[in-house]
């Protein structure tokens, strides 16, 4: 049978998506196409050769074809597309969550790869990178005038390979040339920390490590702070784009006991699939808080419904994307990957998120440094042409300021969650009533 992937993913605007694996025949052809359609591919046909014969310059038949894919396929909503085999491959690299590289966060400054951390054990720090680096030139290729994610894929490759840096270094006198020899990067998608008597959760995608990993930061958290003393946890699920569907069922369950974590619908009425929670609470009933804003969407937007529906958790920051529509991956062999909208999915209490998102149960607003300040940073599902009109959706339509401090000390929105923990703040979505409040014990 083909094997076909369901995505949710925030599309283009918002980077890479989440999914699922699913078995299954390939689509019906009860509704094939009629002589009508047959009469319009053939004036396609037409155009095509004429193209070929005549466009000033010789076109690229290959380039040509798969533009016209994308043009029929974006024509139905911002997420459907084609994806050839380079981009199959990257996807499947994304969601793997590993791939071969040197092993560094970055960020782009100054027209400059600027190293933000190497991440330890890794081709990169045992090399000698350091944080604050800037990398210059990439194999002796000026890094000015690449945007990021060119640098990033220069500085990807396959394994066991070497790649020259030529760095940038605040104190030495000249540049510094390095050889890196890349290796098998994993990255890890959940960041955790202790905050004196609060773990800190912060879930960057939903790849096929996720679940893993945040297991291992609950595991580590309840080691280093006494069940006592431990007043809760904070998931953080901002400028989170989405990830693997399985990976954000499976974070979900890690909090709940029971209930649906989410249903998806096709176009069929009976196409229904849905989702429940297992027994078992791996934080063991203590309070949660949920972190999102407008960068918070698909899969992270499926854990923050649930939590929110379910009532085990108080969601606080601002709208989040609402992309709340499923992409199926339908290979296509060597010649790359089809990834088509086939389903909306619906929370808990049957409400759909797209083109809306989920209202958090306390609006936090994080207000925008003076340097970004008059710049819009506001992402949302509603924004996008073409997008799918959710049932939902209404006037003021999805998304909000997807914006995170880099410190701590700065984050608005972090440290009120903290401050409801601790009890400093009146907590709306769990009202003194024992009958609403028994799943958050």
């Amino acid at each position: 049978m083909m094997r076909k992937l369901s995505l949710l993913f925030a599309g283009a605007l918002m980077g890479a998506s989440a999914m699922s694996l699913v078995y299954g025949a390939p689509g019906s052809t009860a509704n094939a196409a009629g002589s009508e359609t047959y009469k319009q591919l053939a004036i396609f046909g037409d155009i095509f050769e004429r193209v070929r014969a005549q466009y000033v310059t010789p076109p690229d038949d290959k380039s040509l074809v798969e533009n016209a894919i994308n043009g029929m396929l974006t024509s139905l909503d911002p997420h459907s597309s084609y994806m050839n085999a380079e981009q199959a491959q990257d996807m499947r690299v994304q969601t793997k969550g590993e791939f071969g590289g040197l092993g560094i966060e970055v960020t782009m400054e100054n027209d400059l790869v600027k190293v933000i951390t190497p991440i330890d054990d890794t081709p990169a720090a045992k090399a000698g990178v350091l944080a604050g680096d800037y990398i210059a030139k990439i194999d002796g290729e000026e890094v000015r005038g690449l945007t990021l994610n060119d640098a990033v894929e220069k500085m990807r490759g396959l394994v066991n390979t070497p790649i020259k840096l030529t760095i940038l270094r605040q104190g030495a006198d000249k540049p510094i040339e390095l050889t890196v020899v890349r290796d098998i990067i994993k990255v890890k998608a959940v960041k955790f920390r202790v905050e004196n008597d609060i773990g800190y959760m912060k879930i960057t995608s939903f790849t096929e490590k996720t679940y893993d990993d945040l297991e291992n930061a609950i595991d580590t958290i309840k080691k280093q702070v006494p069940k006592d003393k431990l007043k809760g946890y904070v998931l953080d699920l901002r400028l989170n784009p989405g990830g693997l569907l399985d990976q954000a069922v499976s974070v979900s369950d890690a909090f709940l006991d029971r209930g649906e974590i989410v249903s998806t619908r096709g176009r069929d009425p009976k196409d229904v699939t849905r989702f429940d929670a297992r027994a078992g609470d791996d934080i063991g009933g203590k309070p949660l808080v949920v972190l999102v804003n407008g960068g918070s969407a698909s899969a992270s937007e499926i854990v923050a419904g649930a939590l929110q529906d379910l009532r085990r958790a108080t969601v606080v920051g601002t709208q989040s994307f609402g992309k709340g529509s499923v992409q199926t991956i339908i290979p296509l062999g060597e010649n790359g990957a089809l990834r088509l909208t086939t389903a909306l999915y619906y929370t808990p209490s049957g409400k759909s998120i797209q083109g809306k998102g989920i209202t958090p149960d306390i609006k936090v607003d994080q207000p925008l440094p003076p340097d970004l300040q008059g710049r819009d940073l506001t992402r949302g599902e509603s924004d996008l042409k073409g997008h799918i009109k959710g049932a939902d959706e209404g006037d003021t339509g999805s998304g909000s300021a997807a914006y995170v401090p880099p410190e701590p000390k700065d984050d608005l929105q972090l440290i009120y969650a903290e401050q409801l923990l601790r009890g400093q703040k009146t907590d709306p979505a769990f009202p003194p009533n024992p009958d609403k409040a028994v799943l958050n014990q």
